[in-house]
């Protein structure tokens, strides 16, 4: 089974199902007759933007909230709409393509990195906030190296 197979029976069994672990998630995927390791679940639910929601019982549970539906994932983006970036201490400044700013900005709050404490964005410019000056050549490369195509 390809990956985007597998990634929709996910997404089918999380909207069906209250899946409370990746390990309950693994388990109803074998029933299909879908085997797959922690870690290929684990991208999985990441590139589907999975979160662990909590319901009225108090009990946690996976869901791909309909709002992210609406927001398409960085790594599809960067490649059109970035222009360039750079930066100084905890501030780094993406420039985009116009129009762009708002929707990138959005994508890489999706995103949450641990290195980012949030982003203001512009037409086609957005200001990231770092949360240590240190992380600003790792976020820098990291969106170059997204925007790249293959």
């Amino acid at each position: 089974m390809n990956k985007t197979d597998r990634q929709r029976v996910v997404l089918e069994i999380v909207n069906t199902n209250r899946v409370s672990s990746q390990e309950r998630l693994r388990s109803l995927l074998l029933e299909r007759g879908i085997e797959v390791t922690q870690a290929t679940l684990s991208r999985d639910m990441k590139e589907l933007r999975l979160v662990k929601a909590t319901g009225a019982d108090g009990v946690g549970f996976y869901s791909s909230p309909e709002e992210w539906d609406h927001t398409p994932a960085l790594a599809s983006l960067l490649p059109t709409l970035f222009h360039s970036a750079d930066g100084v201490a905890h501030l780094l400044v993406v420039r985009t393509m116009k129009g762009g700013a708002q929707t990138v900005a959005a994508a890489i709050d999706w995103e949450e990195w641990p290195e980012v404490l949030g982003t203001l964005a512009g037409d086609d410019t957005i200001l990231i906030i770092l949360r240590d000056p240190g992380a600003l050549y790792e976020v820098k490369q990291r969106l170059e190296v997204m925007a790249r195509p293959d």
